[in-house]
């Protein structure tokens, strides 16, 4: 097949990369749920991100390993079905498809709900609209425009953390007395079990740091690129959720509030005044625009993965547009479900999400075992980071999966069956493999780590 079909265009170094990662995650989820997440941990949000933070990184360094050895497209998908079985790679393909199609919608969602708060002679399918049109048209146009904008959110959005942090210093130490440093990190409401279920909400804020493996294809260098990317992207958000909590923890000591859904306004009001607060509702606003084209773009290129291996339709799923190098077809049909916000709320659309991605990162764990066991007799690698490390990765997203409530566990598992149900029609009932990923191009690139593929090769 003709390279213009099956090419992604290498542009991406590591910076834009882990700003896409970062942008992703959204670091003001950690402003937007701090009066719930602090209410659950009692009042110790800061020591929750610091067990959650620990717990993600240990699965974002079987991420890097993964993307060093295979630098693709694809994810876990394409881990699961390298290491483990084609068939187990199709249904990991297949349940964090839960993820990446309910992502961007949910993202849409927020940002529509808060607008629509504001302005409600305006009906929110209005904002919907312009919020999918203008993400899914800025995606189309291709990954450099893309970043370009980003960069230039992400800054406006640490600009306004930054800005948080300063006004709240200024509170601490000019208006407020008594100041305990130590509380936020154990007080007299702190328990194992608080803690423990805090850390378990603030892993749902880490989701997304795996996202950036999936630009594999368009990075330059992307073995040596990709792993620090994505390891850099989940320390990075640790760090700033717990600077940010812990001086929210220090503006509001203990986890009760009047309303902990609405306490992050409450607090920004309260340090800045009603200009800040406006701003901060603003950059609430916004950061749902920052996240939702990171998301939309790193779900396109999942399908484009699964379109090449002709799990999904070749022709359709693995189509880029000649001029811009995007998968076009892909962006447009995250758009469309986008259009199911209308029928949804906020709660019913996540249920879906947490299922396929702690099924994904459990599964990417299990992949660093099953490679070291497999190239144990050729290979020399470290048995505590090929295998210990990534247990514990399995014990937490095992864990995690277990505090999922029974809607996202049922529609889970729903979803789940309709996957098997469609690879047996694949499979011709398991009597064959499921079609086969080509994977000519990171034989070419890995000799020499070339930026950009040889000209005439094909995929």
């Amino acid at each position: 097949m003709p390279v213009t079909e099956q090419r992604l265009e290498r542009t991406l170094t590591l910076w834009p990369i882990v700003l896409f990662g970062i942008a992703y995650i959204t670091p003001f989820i950690v402003l937007t749920t701090f009066g719930v997440f602090s209410a659950a941990s009692n009042g110790t949000l800061p020591m929750s991100y610091v067990f959650g933070g620990i717990a993600m990184i240990f699965t974002a360094l079987s991420y890097g390993k993964m993307s060093r050895e295979f630098p693709m497209a694809g994810s876990a998908y394409t881990y699961a079905r390298r290491t483990i079985d084609s068939r187990v790679g199709f249904l990991v393909g297949w349940a964090i498809l839960l993820d990446y199609f309910w992502l961007p919608m949910v993202v849409w969602l927020i940002g529509a709900a808060y607008l629509t708060a504001q302005f409600p002679s305006v009906p929110a399918w209005v904002f919907l609209t312009g919020f999918i049109v203008l993400t899914t048209g800025l995606n189309l146009l291709g990954i450099k425009l893309t970043t370009r904008l980003n960069l230039g959110l992400i800054a406006f959005q640490m600009a306004v953390l930054v800005a948080f942090l300063i006004l709240a210093a200024k509170y601490l130490f000019g208006v407020k007395t008594g100041v305990n440093l130590g509380a936020p990190f154990y007080n007299h409401q702190t328990t194992f079990a608080a803690v423990s279920g805090g850390a378990a909400l603030t892993a749902y804020c880490f989701i997304g740091f795996d996202a950036v493996s999936t630009f594999a294809e368009e990075a330059v260098n992307p073995r040596k690129t990709i792993p620090r990317a994505i390891v850099l992207t989940a320390s990075l958000a640790a760090v700033i959720f717990v600077i940010v909590a812990f001086v929210m923890q220090l503006v509001h000591p203990g986890g009760v509030f009047t309303d902990a859904a609405t306490a992050p306004q409450d607090m920004a009001t309260q340090i800045g005044g009603n200009i800040f607060g406006s701003l901060f509702l603003g950059t609430v606003i916004l950061a749902q625009f920052t996240a939702g084209v990171p998301i939309q773009a790193a779900g396109a290129r999942l399908m484009f993965a699964m379109g090449r291996d002709n799990v999904l339709p070749k022709k359709i799923f693995a189509y880029v547009l000649p001029r811009f190098r995007t998968p076009a077809f892909n962006l447009l049909l995250t758009g469309l479900v986008g259009f199911v916000a209308v029928f949804s709320t906020v709660a019913n659309a996540t249920s879906f999400i947490n299922f396929g991605a702690f099924t994904a990162f459990t599964f990417v764990n299990i992949s660093v075992i099953a490679l070291y066991i497999r190239e144990r007799r050729t290979v020399t690698r470290n048995p505590l980071s090929w295998v210990v490390a990534p247990l514990i990765g399995i014990g937490v997203c095992v864990w995690l999966m277990t505090n999922l409530d029974w809607k996202a566990l049922t529609m889970g598992g729903i979803w789940l069956v309709i996957g098997i149900g469609y690879l047996a029609y694949l499979t011709r009932g398991f009597t064959v493999a499921p079609p086969e990923m080509d994977f000519t191009e990171q034989e070419e690139i890995a000799p020499a780590e070339q930026a950009v593929p040889a000209a005439g090769a094909t995929a």
